[in-house]
């Protein structure tokens, strides 16, 4: 294996005796000896093997790419590819080796590749050169992928520097793409085809908006001819200046997956007011010479609450065009979660007599006192005061992951029915609901305006990737078609 095959997969050697059977090393061995001895002749005496190239001369490029996150999380570097795991840590060696590559270093503005192909030139095809300076020449930006074939290619579309998608070879990263992830990496011409570099970093949807805020605020602080650009202005980033921002896009996707990782915080799911979700289930006993029926008669008569049958309510919030749409705390590690009707009203809750008790689930601690209040005044004496109990997200999922499977399970092909029914009807309610992505218009109002329908791109293709990523292909939610909603707010000549 050449030099270019190091470059490419982070490999030595003797890792594999063919490419496909080849997983990546760690770090420590990520380049052959002889290559790395090749550092000698470029930059002095000193020996230099294994990832030392970030390690000793180049010392400033390590704190640039890992310098943020050690700081932020008080964590060494070993730790840092240790809590990712997976290979994490030659992705991050990758990313930052990559970068190495194009650099120009003292004295005159050296640089290895072309070093390398100067002293060892011959001994690579002209294919490989070719490749080479490709990859010095490389520009880290980040991408949309859309239109992926496994196994074989996918689109790119430039998410900084704009542009048309343009078709990329690839067989690794398209086994496990979704249709409009985000990953940062570099291409490189190769022949008559673009590829990917070695170092690719997949980001969140938040973290990549995060990375594109992070790119204009550090753009418009970098000098152009001699002056600083205002950032009023926005001007576009050039690709001199992209080049130089390259430790940015490391430092934001550690920012981005560190903290998961480490088990220092998880999103916060919210409802429509606003409140954390913690459900709350409330039992009003009833009175000893109360009965069911009148019970029935003073629910059916409150204001909001519609009876389904005999002994079920559901508690419905205001037509959700009077209503604004909420939202406390942190709103890039927040997640939204509601329960619609078909008219577009919010569920607030459920109120159901089963037994003697009269039963209220909720799904926050402010519902379950707004509840409280209103039964209590509707039913006076024919209950008693009630009893709460209250689970955690957390502890309601553990309880359904330690349930027993059930006998009598849906079988998929219906249960692939009931789930893309239920989607059908719960995203055409959501078509005239406010949503704070699209700075709380409605989607369809949004898909009146040019600056709205550039939003309303974003937020499908976000609806689309958040479904897409289930464990199981043959998922319902992953298999749902969202072709629709692009044709019903005639959008679909955007989707591309």
């Amino acid at each position: 294996m050449k030099l270019r095959d190091l470059i490419r997969r982070g490999r030595t050697p003797g890792d594999c005796a063919t490419e496909d059977k080849c997983e990546p090393t760690s770090a420590q061995h990520a380049a052959s000896t002889n290559h790395w001895d090749l550092l000698a002749t470029i930059h002095g005496p000193t020996r230099w093997r294994g990832d030392h190239v970030l390690r000793s001369r180049p010392q400033p490029l390590q704190g640039e790419h890992f310098g943020p996150a050690r700081q932020a999380f008080d964590i060494e570097y070993e730790a840092i590819g240790a809590a990712l795991g997976g290979g994490g840590d030659t992705t991050l060696w990758g990313v930052a080796f990559e970068d190495f590559l194009g650099r120009q270093f003292e004295p005159n503005g050296r640089n290895f590749v072309d070093e390398y192909l100067r002293r060892r030139g011959w001994n690579e095809s002209a294919p490989t050169k070719t490749y080479m300076r490709g990859l010095r020449d490389s520009i880290m930006s980040l991408y949309e992928a859309s239109a992926i074939v496994p196994e074989q290619s996918f689109l790119a579309r430039d998410l900084v520097r704009g542009g048309e998608p343009v078709l990329i070879s690839e067989r690794t990263a398209t086994r496990t793409l979704k249709e409009w992830d985000r990953i940062a990496a570099r291409i490189v011409v190769e022949g008559q085809k673009r590829v990917l570099a070695g170092g690719v970093l997949a980001f969140t949807f938040e973290g990549a908006e995060r990375l594109m805020a992070n790119l204009r605020e550090a753009a418009v602080q970098l000098p152009r001819s001699g002056r600083s650009v205002r950032a009023t202005s926005k001007p576009p980033i050039a690709d001199d200046t992209l080049r130089e921002m390259a430790p940015l896009f490391t430092a934001t996707w550690l920012s981005d997956v560190l903290p998961k990782a480490l088990g220092l915080s998880r999103p916060t799911l919210h409802n429509s007011d606003g409140d954390e979700l913690v459900f709350h289930e409330v039992r009003f006993p009833l009175t000893s010479k109360t009965i069911p029926e009148e019970i029935g008669e003073r629910l059916t008569a409150i204001s909001g609450l519609h009876r389904e049958n005999e002994s079920f309510w559901n508690w419905l919030d205001e037509p959700a065009s009077t209503q604004p749409l909420k939202r406390r705390g942190d709103a890039e590690n927040v997640l939204s979660w509601n329960v619609t009707m078909e008219n577009g009203r919010t569920v607030l809750g459920t109120i159901e007599v089963k037994e003697r008790l009269l039963i209220v689930s909720v799904n926050s601690a402010a519902r379950a006192e707004r509840a409280i209040t209103m039964l209590r005044a509707a039913l006076g004496g024919l209950v008693a005061p009630p009893l709460t109990q209250i689970h955690t997200v957390e502890q309601m999922m553990a309880q359904q992951q330690n349930r027993p499977p059930s006998t009598s399970a849906v079988p998929p092909e219906i249960q692939t029915t009931l789930v893309h029914a239920t989607l059908d009807k719960q995203y055409r309610a959501l078509l005239d609901q406010p949503v704070l992505m699209l700075g709380n218009l409605t989607p369809r109002a949004a898909a009146r305006t040019k600056s709205g329908r550039e939003k309303l791109v974003v937020w499908l293709k976000h609806l689309e990737n958040r479904s897409q990523q289930q464990p199981e292909a043959t998922d319902p939610m992953a298999t749902y078609d969202f072709a629709w909603l692009w044709r019903e707010l005639k959008v679909e000549n955007l989707r591309r």
